[in-house]
């Protein structure tokens, strides 16, 4: 497989999940940003925490679906992240869950 095959395989494989994340954002009420994933989500509890003075966060989503170009099962249950970086979480309105075509 030549660099170009490969380059244009990935580029499919990314337009392939721009299109499924616009095809579900309208199924989610939140948006889900860590250092490592996008999620969309209809349950987020998020606590801080302490252990050893460094401070962390613990996320736990309900009903989620995960941006992720190499998972086959995108959507899933329950996710529980642990993260030292900031964990950024929005509830959006209905109406800006709806992307142009």
């Amino acid at each position: 497989m030549s660099a170009e095959d490969l380059e244009n395989y990935e580029a499919d494989l990314e337009l392939g999940l721009y299109r499924e994340y616009r095809d579900v954002v309208g199924l989610f009420s939140y948006v889900v940003e860590t250092e490592r994933r996008f999620y969309l989500a209809n349950e987020v509890d998020l606590q801080v925490r302490s252990a050893g003075g460094e401070v962390f966060f613990e996320l736990t989503l309900g009903d989620a679906w995960v941006w992720d170009v190499y998972r086959s099962a995108r959507f899933v249950r329950s996710v529980r992240v642990v993260t030292f970086k900031d964990v950024n979480v929005e509830e959006l309105p209905r109406a800006e869950l709806n992307l142009p075509s």
